[in-house]
């Protein structure tokens, strides 16, 4: 949201006021009704090779199909939507920096969830139908339920007042920067589920009976390096954000996208890790409803036993936990979604190319190697 209020407040023209006070009416309301809103950023898009107002079907990316006195009538839609079902308001921008024959294409606004023409159609998950088996064993991690949504728009009226951005592509780019900075910064989320997952592979070690072994021991240890160095660019862009025109802050950019860069890699090799310290039985171990059976639950009990003081169930249930983070539905938000999410690894790497200031670093070398300038 702060990225759309920077924006509204720097849009040089006639309407920039309006915009912005409409905004700071809509965040006002949030804030007093302590309300969930689903930042709306990623189109289908298409054809990727194609500008939004070049498409074949002019719907793949969000936009305006009709202008009202009171207000506009958008179609499209936005995907990937994390937490959408659980969201009461749904905040909308551009998903591409925008040219002048996109100008349809640029627009942000704020609506209901429950708005006219709104249809959230839920995305599928691996192991999904396991939380319908009545067996919370298999579920691994019955604390956590994530769910994405395509949300479609199908002629969904917007009135003026909640209409943010209309038609300024000039200012599109600024906005999906800005916007992917905050989101690009707040991966350090994954350093939490890294941090299950580290106690998760430690706990297996203890059960397997080899907490000891010097090769474990390394592998946690390069698994907490790497959370950590997550951890630890995500507070760096944190600590180097300055203050902009509208008066709140701006994380640093660059470091912002080397926090998102270090997620599209390390947890990969956390899970990996993980896999290895827990070792085959993660992913071939029966059943809840076989371990309870009473014609062959005793065989499950005897033969997946490790350390003789814990439990075969609880040997089970750490297995489950780690299936599910590397393999399972948690694993969407920990893992494609480390690699996708605000935006896939090459997006980071545009911005970091654009924001590392190259030119500096080659007058630093010169100055030290007493280059002349040419």
């Amino acid at each position: 949201m702060n990225a759309v209020f920077s924006t509204t407040y720097e849009i040089d023209n006639k309407y920039s006021t309006k915009y912005h006070e409409r905004f700071v009416k809509f965040l006002k309301y949030v804030q007093e009704n302590d309300l969930v809103v689903d930042g709306a950023m990623t189109d289908p898009k298409g054809d990727r090779g194609k500008s939004p107002s070049a498409q074949d079907d002019p719907d793949l990316y969000l936009h305006v199909v009709e202008r009202r006195e009171d207000g506009i009538v958008v179609r499209g839609a936005k995907a990937h939507q994390t937490g959408a079902t659980n969201s009461h308001e749904i905040l909308v921008m551009p998903t591409v920096s925008m040219k002048p024959e996109d100008k349809d294409y640029s627009i942000s606004f704020a609506v209901p969830t429950d708005a006219p023409g709104i249809v959230m159609i839920i995305g599928r998950q691996s192991c999904d139908t396991r939380k319908l088996e009545d067996s919370p064993l298999d579920v691994g991690n019955l604390r956590y339920g994530g769910m994405e949504a395509l949300i479609v728009f199908d002629d969904v009226f917007i009135p003026n007042e909640r209409i943010f951005m209309d038609g300024e592509t000039e200012f599109s780019g600024m906005l999906v920067e800005r916007f992917a900075g905050y989101h690009r910064q707040s991966y350090a989320c994954k350093t939490g589920v890294g941090d299950v997952l580290i106690g998760a592979a430690a706990v297996a070690a203890d059960y397997n009976g080899v907490p000891k072994a010097s090769h474990i021991k390394d592998k946690l240890i390069e698994m907490n390096h790497l959370n950590e160095t997550i951890w630890s660019s995500a507070l760096a862009c944190s600590y180097s954000g300055w203050k902009t025109q509208s008066g709140n802050y701006m994380c640093d950019l660059l470091l912002a996208n080397v926090c998102k860069q270090n997620v599209t890699r390390f947890p990969y090799e956390i899970s990996r890790l993980a896999q290895d310290i827990a070792g085959g039985m993660m992913v071939t171990t029966p059943s809840e409803k076989d371990l309870r059976s009473e014609e062959v639950g005793k065989y499950v009990e005897k033969y997946l036993k490790g350390v003789s003081d814990v439990p075969t169930e609880d040997r089970i249930r750490i297995m489950r936990l780690i299936e599910n983070l590397c393999l399972g539905t948690a694993a969407v938000g920990y893992l494609t979604e480390s690699m996708h999410g605000a935006g896939s690894p090459q997006a980071q790497r545009i911005m970091i190319a654009r924001q590392s200031n190259m030119e500096e670093k080659k007058r630093f070398a010169k100055h030290i190697a007493m280059i002349k300038k040419a």
